[in-house]
């Protein structure tokens, strides 16, 4: 039954050969000892401690970068470089070290009357690491009943507060629990969907229902963001004093986190051309990481009689602060359907009509050239494994680099001197930030993809690179500042693509020579939208601007003729931008 608890006080080709599944290992994780300092694992709506020089204490929670309800202050970047240089543990392996630390005792709690599923990011059956080892897991009794297989999903309305999760998002999310308690419901497995008001209760709450439920084995696939590997961490000690075996998995990427270290340093990438060679290589060399997982195996039918209220409960409506109004509801679940089937017949669809000329069309703005899978890989509907390996089955070759080549083609900066960039912070500044969220910045190719973004919740890759670079380098606001936005806005935002996205984009991120390149928004609506068709879609005001002024109609129109159009004037000339951008980040790095 849902209930609400309160805080306290891909399918191949037919002509491919069939596709082999792997029966999942539970050797899933890295289990190295370590001896790096410690970041204890604490409460997540409590600040950790730290040294003074641990944290800058900076004014930016003024702007509203740092939700200071569940985030400290900046790390400093003396304790960045810690965590970069290997002294200090970083949170995956925390959770490691957790793994290892109880390993001993988790693998004597004998099975119970039923095995947990948590569902997290992985909202799908087919190619579920964690939900095939607790279907395994469930049948591993010789000597008499089987377990009962048992998911659950826990919504917690602070958690979306404290990731920025869009309501699109949300809704996409809870669309598709419906589709996939109908799916599991035809396996006789219940899916139990809770709400929990208080993030740090959470934990404690998953434990508990496993008792109520006398489960053993709970089981869920690794999240990788910082808040949920400490989390996860915690859950572990907490489950050995309860006698619960809590086990996470890597099933989110293809190649698992840490595999791939440069041969120099051996340390991570930072650099796409040299870490896509390597990952290519291993995925030649390692073929089992593109074999998919089995879906669950059906309860018997009794598991119904056994826990009768868990079946057929009705999934919760999206918390306030994060619901759609009626008409946007219906609108985005026109433009995307949810659950795993419906990406999967998007997947397809693309496979057959479009992926032979995605090297050409894919950053074209105007049509689709893109597959647009993203909300379905964001939200866990769609595996990494499944698409890589369905475009592989139809490709020429095995190879993943070769044969066609349509078909295989924390608020903190990533490198830490970028850090010491001082972003204006002033009423024009602010001004500018407003016309680029309402998408009235003068600049039409700009304007039309941030209304693209407002009007659908979501934004062609190649637009997101334009409107990114447009503002950090040309109106100079704080890249922090378009992150958050955009999680707040896209039904596909996913934290590591996102922030990814917007340090690449600022240049203080990963890159090899990131900071003087400086997008000319006019060079990239003439090349990517060259009849102006995407600016038309968008911005109906120049709708009636002809020929080559669409792109630059201020500049390219008499004066009389752009009055006319209603239409705002750009906020910032671009070459004068893109000088003071410049100085700005020469005197960050001292250059």
């Amino acid at each position: 039954m849902s209930s609400k608890r309160k805080a306290p006080a891909s399918p191949s080709s037919a002509s491919a050969p069939p596709r082999k599944t792997r029966r999942v290992s539970s050797r899933n994780i890295s289990l190295k000892p370590e001896t790096k300092k410690n970041d204890s694992v604490v409460p997540l709506s409590t600040t950790p401690s730290a040294a003074p020089n641990d944290l800058q204490h900076s004014d930016d929670s003024q702007d509203g970068l740092i939700l200071r309800e569940f985030y400290p202050p900046e790390l400093s970047n003396g304790r960045a470089l810690e965590y970069i240089n290997g002294e200090r543990r970083r949170p995956i392996e925390t959770l490691n070290a957790a793994l290892i630390e109880t390993s001993k005792a988790r693998s004597k709690i004998l099975l119970g009357r039923s095995v947990v599923h948590w569902f997290r990011g992985d909202l799908r059956l087919e190619d579920n690491t964690a939900l095939q080892l607790a279907s395994a897991k469930a049948r591993a009794n010789k000597d008499g009943e089987n377990a009962a297989l048992i998911a659950m999903y826990i919504l917690s309305p602070q958690d979306l507060e404290a990731h920025l999760t869009s309501p699109a998002k949300v809704d996409f999310i809870l669309r598709t629990l419906k589709t996939l308690q109908r799916d599991l419901d035809k396996l006789n497995i219940p899916l139990h969907v809770e709400v929990v008001e208080c993030r740090e209760d959470l934990p404690g709450r998953v434990l508990e229902l496993a008792s109520e439920w006398d489960a053993n084995h709970v089981y869920a696939n690794t999240e990788y963001e910082v808040d949920e590997l400490r989390r996860d961490a915690n859950v572990i000690r907490m489950g050995i004093k309860k006698g619960i075996d809590f086990s996470v998995h890597h099933d989110l990427c293809i190649v698992n986190p840490g595999e791939l270290a440069t041969k120099s340093t051996g340390k991570q990438f930072s650099i796409y051309t040299p870490w896509f060679r390597a990952w290519i290589e291993y995925a030649h060399t390692h073929s089992e990481c593109l074999l998919l997982a089995p879906s669950p195996t059906a309860n018997p039918p009794g598991v119904r009689g056994s826990y009768p209220t868990l079946f057929n409960a009705p999934i919760p409506t999206a918390p306030s602060t994060r619901s759609l109004f009626p008409g946007e509801a219906k609108k985005l679940a026109d433009l995307y359907p949810a659950g795993e089937h419906m990406a999967q017949e998007r997947l397809q669809k693309f496979l057959k009509e479009r992926i032979t000329k995605y090297s050409d069309d894919r950053n074209t703005l105007s049509g689709r050239g893109t597959s647009m899978l993203s909300v379905h890989f964001a939200n866990g509907t769609l595996s990494a494994r499944q698409a890589v390996a369905a475009a592989r089955d139809l490709n020429s070759t095995r190879k993943l680099n070769t044969g066609n080549g349509g078909i295989m083609t924390m608020s903190k900066p990533f490198k830490p001197a970028y850090a010491n960039i001082k972003w204006p912070q002033t009423p024009k500044t602010e001004a500018f930030f407003n016309a680029w969220c309402t998408g009235r910045t003068g600049t039409p190719i700009v304007d039309a993809a941030m209304r693209e973004l407002l009007a659908t919740s979501h934004m062609h890759n190649r637009a997101r690179m334009i409107v990114a670079s447009f503002l950090c380098k040309d109106l100079l606001v704080d890249w922090r500042k378009g992150e958050r936005f955009f999680m707040e806005h896209l039904i596909d935002g996913d934290f590591a693509s996102n922030n990814g996205g917007w340090g690449w984009s600022s240049g203080t991120g990963v890159d090899p020579q990131p900071w003087f390149r400086i997008f000319n928004p006019l060079r990239q609506s003439e090349k990517f939208d060259p009849e102006g068709a995407y600016i038309r879609q968008w911005v109906k005001e120049l709708r009636g601007v002809e020929g080559k002024a669409i792109h630059a109609p201020y500049e390219r129109l008499e004066k009389k003729e752009f009055k006319k159009l209603r239409y705002p004037e750009p906020c910032v000339k671009h070459e004068v931008a893109r000088k003071l951008c410049m100085d700005m980040y020469k005197a960050a790095l001292g250059r």
